[in-house]
Parts: C-alpha cells; structure tokens; sequence
C-alpha cells in the first residue's frame, strides 16, 4: 500500500462523518486532501507556514490555522479545522503554544504531527530577558510578569516558544522538516532537502546581516511589550525588558509599568516597542512618561493583515527598526 493512503483514507471517513453532521471541513485555502499530487501540510501559525512552504515548494499544499491578523496564542479550532488537522498528511505545531490544537492533534493526528519544539531545546522564559537589580523577580512575581500563565508548560518550567525569532534556529527546524516530508513522500525526499538546504543559505545570510548590524550600538536593552524576543537578544547580544510576560494579553500591574519606565530611564531608551497584533497602548503610556517614541517590532507570530511581506522581509524591517534606535553604527 502506498505511504500515503492511510491518512487519505482516514481523511474521507473524516470529511464524510463531518458532512452528515452538517459540519464538512473546508477552509479558504480549498479542503485538505484535495490535491492527490501534493502532500497536505497544516501548520499552526505563520512562521511554520512560512518553512513549510519553502522547503515543501510546489509538492505541498500548505494551510494556516491562523488567518492574517489574528494572534495565534487565541486559537480555537472550529470543526471544519478539526476535520483539517485530522485529514492533513504532516501537521507542523509548536506543542504548548496553542492548547487547543494540541488537543486536536492528540486525538486526530498524532502520527502525523511535527512538533517544531523537538528540534533543539527551548530558552527558559528568562532567557534573553533584563535582570538589572532584579535578580529572580520574574520568577517570585508571575502574576506581574504574566509568564507562568502561558499555557502548555508546567509552573516553574516555563519555556520561551518563539524560536523562529533566531534564524539559524528556524534553518535546523527546516532541515529537520525536510527530513520528515522526505518520510511522507519519499519520491520527493531529494527535493525538500535541497529546498532546505537553499533556505538554511538565506537564514544564514539573514542572521549575517543581523550581527553586523547590531555588532556596534550605544545601547543594548529594548524595552517590549511582551517578552517574545528572548532568541534574538540572545543571539545578538542584546537585552529585553518586558513590560509583560510571554503571554501578550496579560495587562501588566501598576509596580510593573512604574519599574519598566525606571529601567527605560536609566539606559535611556528612545523607542518603546509595540507589536503588530497587540493592542499599543500601554507601549504608548510608558513612552510618553519618560519622553520616548513608540515604534513596532514584529515578533512575527503572524502577519498583519495589511502586510505583504514575509519572514525575511520583516526581519529586515526588524533589523533597520533595531538598529534606529539602538542608534547603532
């Protein structure tokens, strides 16, 4: 039997059991299973889809639980995506990040889904964050710094997900997808490492253009609206302060804001960053108490609606943003 009729035989029982409920599975992007020549790929949110289309090319059809300015840490599935994720032939997730698909996968996919967060260990929450004067106060406050209510990780145990923030991460996590199509489609298995390997080459020039860029800057702390970017300011060499934790839609207490803009004064921060599908208000409150301005820095869990570009693309905006007011030479 060939590799690949399991999972199209569990995908029609699927649709068929959805369709007599009145709940067939579809999806802007055209029903899973549809195209018999490509492999049906669902990824979680947009930096997977972005790997998975560029290692996969023209072999894969690639569809995005999340649409375009939505904030993927509040997916809900509804059932014509369960009837996605349970007819895909590889589910490409970051396990922890969205409970609700994980729980999909657990009882619809199981062996057919990627976890992403297998591929090296993740940061500690902690990881990339500022300690100045306040060693361990993340960790003796998580009601103010949000982070033990991420979801998906044990108290005390919490990791950092956003590990596409590091292209040389994000490269290993394609070389590794290749490896995992090659096994779903094994016909094509040259072909997706070659598309990997292409890849890799433009992360890497990627990641190049970032150490140079940020090599030599008067400052080094960037004050953030949430704590996403512990991957590139480790990389990088640079330091984040949170105004909240990992989790974006936790409003940050009062003895919390008061010590972000204390912090911001003291290395002089010119620019408090905001992110793309994150309310910037509380960005633009401590910016204005200490004679700051407001800029975005895209953490990349999704993009805008209105924006059409891709990873690379925003990077290099991150990039040129960064080196602005870091005031880098």
């Amino acid at each position: 039997m060939n590799i690949r009729s399991a999972p199209r035989t569990l995908a029609a029982a699927t649709t068929a059991l959805l369709a007599l409920g009145g709940v067939a599975a579809c999806s802007d992007d055209g029903p899973a299973g549809a195209d018999p020549q490509r492999v049906d790929v669902v990824a979680a949110f947009y930096p997977l889809q972005f790997l998975a289309e560029r290692v996969g090319g023209d072999a894969v059809n690639v569809t995005n639980l999340v649409k375009p300015g939505a904030e993927p840490h509040d997916l809900e599935l509804n059932p014509g995506q369960v009837g996605q994720v349970a007819e895909a032939e590889l589910v490409v997730l970051l396990k922890g990040f969205q409970p609700a698909l994980d729980e999909a996968v657990a009882q619809n996919a199981g062996d057919r889904a990627f976890d992403v967060s297998t591929v090296q260990p993740l940061l500690d929450a902690a990881a990339g964050g500022h300690d100045h004067d306040h060693e361990g106060e993340e960790h003796a406050h998580p009601e103010e710094s949000g982070k033990a209510e991420e979801p998906g990780h044990e108290e005390g145990g919490t990791k950092d997900p956003h590990l596409w923030l590091d292209p040389t991460r994000l490269a290993t996590v394609g070389d590794k997808l290749a490896e995992r199509l090659g096994r779903a489609d094994p016909e094509r298995a040259a072909d997706y490492t070659a598309r990997a390997g292409a890849l890799r080459a433009e992360l890497e020039k990627l990641d190049g253009e970032f150490t140079t860029g940020l090599k030599t800057c008067q400052r080094r702390e960037i004050v953030v609206s949430h704590t996403a970017f512990g991957y590139l300011t480790q990389r990088y060499k640079l330091e984040q302060i949170g105004i909240t934790g990992l989790s974006p839609e936790n409003e940050p207490a009062p003895q919390r804001l008061a010590e972000v803009a204390q912090e911001a004064r003291e290395h002089k921060a010119t620019t408090i960053f905001f992110e793309t599908l994150v309310s910037p208000k509380v960005a633009q409150t401590i910016a204005a108490e200490v004679g700051a301005k407001t800029a975005v820095l895209d953490p990349l869990e999704g993009l805008s609606s209105e924006n059409g570009g891709d990873y690379l693309s925003v990077m290099r905006t991150n990039l040129a943003t960064l080196r602005t007011a870091l005031s880098c030479s």
